[in-house]
């Protein structure tokens, strides 16, 4: 069986909480993540961009880096990478039978001893990066935190990003109540730090949290004051936070220094992050905190321009504290629903969305919708996708397609 179908297979929107089966798994394969130091970041908003700085700076240190992120954009091979290259088809096909090998129970036996597509993923990865002899892996949590499959392990720095509502049919719905679950992956002995701007609740419960589990505890400077690659205000508290988790992970033994340190503050990648490609902004907001940053952001970036706004979103997300964020930047929205099981159909907020917006429109598919964006910005308007990572790879694989015909 191909590597995808095989991961098709494993249900990947399947959600069973629980450490039992990676730790189970993880012991099968020989505890491959005690092979490697680890960062391990947690968040809402942002986590995603902290892991992709601290791994360029811990590159540009000369260290051979692991980076575990999701979800990916256009292909799975983009949650494992090694020194920023995507796990190749022919390795993630030996690591998918090193893991069946090893974890036979999990295809032998029922439901709840089934490793879910997650899982198994974090357990390709974390074998993947002892095959490949990494020093160090940057981690990031998948959903939550006390009880996502990457908190199995034992990190040697843990990091939380700015804390928003987000997932609350699962994390609760209270910043009080998120935080204490992303505040899960705190470890005794181990030091954590979280991002500066958090708000008061959420910092309260982080900050008893850490006292609570007995996890130094420290909070980042609000903002990153040296040069940063990545686009729009927010980044400079993603920024600030991964320098402090840097120079934690510096004082545990992995050495990193100041100079690589700015210097992969300032050369980091991320894609999807207010990334531009043909002209089109692509932007993985899918919260209102999220779409806050976005709103804010673009007219920073692009003063004075009107924003043609591809929108999406999933029936989970709160798509009208987005749309309140959105609707006053855009001149006008196109509704489309994202690639997925879960998506929202645009028609059940259409009505939600004229309310907020001048103009709305509505498509049947992704390509329908960019093409019309891009078709009214002739008369140098923006267009931006927004409102759903899986919406966002969509367009970027047509985009990346535009780019080398």
């Amino acid at each position: 069986m191909q590597p995808q179908a095989y991961l098709d297979s494993l249900q990947p929107l399947a959600m069973r909480f629980g450490l039992e089966r990676v730790e189970r798994g993880l012991a099968a394969l020989g505890r491959p993540d005690r092979e490697y130091p680890i960062l391990h970041v947690a968040g809402t908003n942002g986590k995603g961009s902290t892991c992709a700085m601290a791994a360029a700076a811990l590159r540009a240190a000369g260290h051979r880096v692991g980076l575990y992120t999701s979800p990916h954009l256009v292909r799975f091979h983009e949650r494992i990478q090694v020194d920023g290259e995507p796990i190749s088809e022919e390795q993630l096909a030996d690591r998918i039978e090193e893991v069946r090998r090893a974890c036979p129970w999990s295809e032998a036996g029922g439901p709840e001893e089934r490793l879910t597509y997650f899982e198994f993923a974090t357990l390709l990865g974390l074998a993947h990066f002892a095959v490949e002899a990494v020093e160090v892996v940057v981690l990031e949590v998948g959903l939550g935190g006390r009880f996502d499959a990457t908190n199995a392990v034992t990190p040697r720095v843990t990091a939380v990003s700015r804390i928003g509502l987000d997932h609350v049919q699962l994390l609760g719905s209270t910043l009080d109540a998120i935080a204490r679950e992303k505040a899960g992956i705190f470890k005794r002995g181990v030091p954590a730090v979280v991002a500066g701007n958090q708000a008061p609740e959420a910092l309260a419960a982080l900050e008893e949290e850490a006292r609570r589990r007995g996890a130094p505890f420290q909070v980042a400077a609000s903002s990153y004051l040296g040069r940063v690659s990545l686009r729009g205000p927010h980044q400079r508290e993603n920024a600030a936070l991964a320098a402090a988790a840097l120079r934690l992970l510096d004082s545990a033994g992995v050495h990193v220094g100041e100079g690589p340190l700015a210097e992969g503050i300032a050369g980091a990648r991320w894609p999807g992050r207010l990334e531009e490609i043909k002209g089109v902004v692509l932007d993985g907001a899918h919260n209102p905190d999220g779409a806050a940053a976005l709103a804010a952001a673009l007219p920073a970036l692009y003063p004075g321009r009107p924003v043609e706004l591809v929108f999406g979103v999933l029936t989970d997300k709160d798509h009208l504290g987005m749309l309140e964020a959105l609707g006053p930047v855009a001149r006008r929205m196109h509704l489309v629903a994202p690639d997925s099981p879960r998506a929202r159909a645009p028609g059940t907020f259409l009505e939600l969305a004229s309310r907020r917006c001048a103009a709305v429109d509505v498509h049947e598919n992704v390509l329908a919708a960019l093409t019309c964006a891009r078709g009214a910005a002739r008369d140098g308007a923006l267009v931006c996708v927004a409102g759903s990572l899986y919406l966002v790879g969509a367009a970027r694989r047509h985009l990346e397609e535009e780019r080398t015909e």
